[in-house]
């Protein structure tokens, strides 16, 4: 039997749902049984594969390389998971959207600067005028709110989902929780 091709993804957030995801502990292991993990921030593949079965997604939509992300990678992803508030409902990061881009970068970067106050124009990417929950740019199949969600329910999706199932989420998360 092959195994599952597995993709953790971090955009725009704290990387809170990994480490909800890393406190699966000893679950890893089964998990690691059932899973190939072909791309994330937690191993080396710099590069997201041609075809990937279940994909991860924790973060909000903020900037022009996380939309350009999102959307290569829901082209090569069979099912894609929003994982935790931010990539739910924009959450945290979406905090920003009150602000005009220009009113970020310079609080940012000039108000708040005590050395070379500039605003950077090399390796920082461009950021969307709001922010966006994943839905909202690309489709998203199972959805895991929480911030972040426990390990338990993160195992619970997983396994679920590899079981061929779809995960009823309805008792065992809400948002913030």
């Amino acid at each position: 039997m092959s195994k599952v091709r597995f993709a953790t993804v971090w955009l725009d957030g704290c990387s809170g749902c990994h480490m909800s995801f890393l406190d699966m502990d000893e679950r890893l292991i089964e998990l690691a049984e059932l899973v190939d993990v072909v791309y994330s921030p937690l191993v080396d593949p710099k590069q997201f594969p041609d075809s990937v079965d279940v994909t991860l997604v924790e973060g909000a939509v903020s900037s022009d390389e996380d939309l350009e992300k999102i959307r290569h990678i829901r082209e090569h992803t069979q099912y894609l998971i929003a994982l935790g508030d931010c990539s739910v409902t924009g959450n945290v990061p979406s905090m920003r959207n009150p602000f005009k881009v220009d009113e970020v970068m310079n609080r940012a970067y000039i108000e708040n600067a005590t050395v070379q106050p500039q605003i950077p124009n090399v390796s920082v990417p461009t950021l969307l005028p709001r922010v966006r929950p994943v839905h909202t740019v690309v489709k998203v199949d199972v959805y895991v709110p929480g911030c972040p969600p426990s390990a338990d329910t993160i195992y619970y999706v997983l396994t679920t989902l590899l079981r061929g199932e779809v995960p009823d989420l309805s008792s065992r998360t809400r948002f913030g929780v």
